[in-house]
């Protein structure tokens, strides 16, 4: 009975102990909250973008023959008729005396032609009034007429010789001149793959250099088909022309990521959708006075996309379930609803919203993983732009 007692009395003891060491219930959590506020926003549709010399222009030689002289470096400016590259002219030299001689040979032809054309002239004046008075026959005047006139083409032989021999001396002087190749135009050597002794000519597949203008530059990036009508659609104008002229300035990241610091305009669309890729080609040009840009460089092109006045919230107030946008918004009993939001765009952290919120009601802000519908909450206020500017990513 005693030991009955006893196993009573520790069961009790326990209970209570247990009842004393029971947790007592937490009360609502405490949530980051912000209000719906309306922004005006500007966001950027993006699109890699190859950047091209104004004008480019492949240097050939119009002749065939070794270089003897590179006359400029990779990456110097030269303006238009620099001489760039000399080939070898031995050759060339000998052929130019030789067509100069020839067109002095062809000069002593014509005088001996003239002297024998004067000569027969002179032989017909002579016999003409012969013939007349009857003195001598016809037959005298007749072959010294046709002597006249063989003479004469002879003559004509003479001076058509003289303007071939001189034909082919200016054609040799040009081949000299081509010998010397210059700048087309005015602008940035590119590489120069052949040095001297390299032979090269007009029908070489590989240029010689490339000379790019690049006072100013065209930067060309893409659009897909459905970023294009989409882009129709929302551009301004009636006509393609008056699209094109309604754009806003475009803006130009470089490759290390920094901004160009002058802004282009799109002055050109190309005509038709690429068959092989898909897309249709845009042109911008850029002004670039400082040459900080090259022909062949790359970056991004940044097309800005301005919205007035719209709803704003964190973008870490919203999470997605089957594909149907959610945010938590707070009633006055703070307790937390889920409600389908309509999001038109995300940038920088924010999520615009074009219907299911209102300016000024309460959302939770973040940390809404562990949240269900109609939980009671604590609010905790914070700034927006505070707790945008500290989820930012920092490099």
């Amino acid at each position: 009975m005693n030991n009955k007692l006893l196993i009573l009395s520790v069961a009790a003891l326990s209970l209570t102990a247990c009842k004393k060491e029971a947790p007592k219930q937490d009360g609502p959590k405490p949530y980051p909250v912000v209000s719906v506020e309306t922004k005006n926003i500007v966001g950027y549709q993006t699109f890699p973008a190859t950047i091209q010399g104004r004008i480019n222009n492949d240097v050939r030689a119009k002749i065939q023959g070794y270089i003897t002289q590179v006359l400029v470096d990779e990456g110097q400016y030269v303006t238009k008729g620099q001489p760039l590259f000399r080939l070898e002219t031995n050759i060339l030299n000998e052929n130019a005396a030789a067509a100069k001689a020839g067109i002095g040979a062809a000069q002593s032809n014509i005088a001996a032609a003239q002297a024998a054309v004067n000569a027969s002239q002179v032989e017909v004046n002579k016999l003409k009034p012969l013939v007349a008075k009857n003195i001598i026959s016809n037959v005298q005047l007749q072959t010294a007429q046709a002597n006249l006139s063989r003479a004469q083409a002879e003559l004509q032989q003479a001076v058509a010789a003289k303007q071939q021999a001189t034909a082919t001396y200016k054609g040799v002087e040009a081949n000299i001149e081509y010998s010397i190749i210059r700048a087309p135009i005015s602008g940035v050597v590119g590489k120069l793959p052949l040095k001297v002794g390299s032979l090269v000519g007009p029908s070489d597949q590989t240029p010689i250099t490339t000379i790019s203008d690049t006072s100013g530059i065209f930067a060309y990036f893409s659009m897909n088909e459905k970023e294009y009508f989409d882009f129709l659609e929302k551009a301004p104008g009636a006509s393609m022309k008056e699209k094109i002229k309604n754009l806003p300035m475009v803006e130009l990241q470089l490759a290390n990521g920094s901004l160009y610091p002058e802004k282009g305009r799109i002055e050109a669309i190309t005509g038709q959708i690429d068959p092989t890729t898909g897309t249709i080609q845009f042109r911008v040009a850029f002004t670039n006075a400082q040459k900080l840009l090259s022909n062949g460089n790359s970056g991004t092109i940044r097309f800005p996309e301005r919205y007035d006045n719209v709803l704003v919230i964190p973008e870490s107030a919203t999470y997605e379930q089957q594909g149907i946008v959610y945010a938590y918004k707070v009633d006055k009993g703070d307790t937390a609803r889920n409600v389908v939001v309509n999001v038109i765009e995300r940038i920088d952290n924010l999520a615009l919203i074009r219907s299911g919120l209102n300016k000024g009601e309460t959302v939770v802000a973040s940390g809404i993983g562990s949240l269900k519908p109609g939980t009671a909450i604590k609010k905790q206020p914070v700034k927006m732009d505070s707790l945008v500017q500290s989820i930012k990513p920092k490099f």
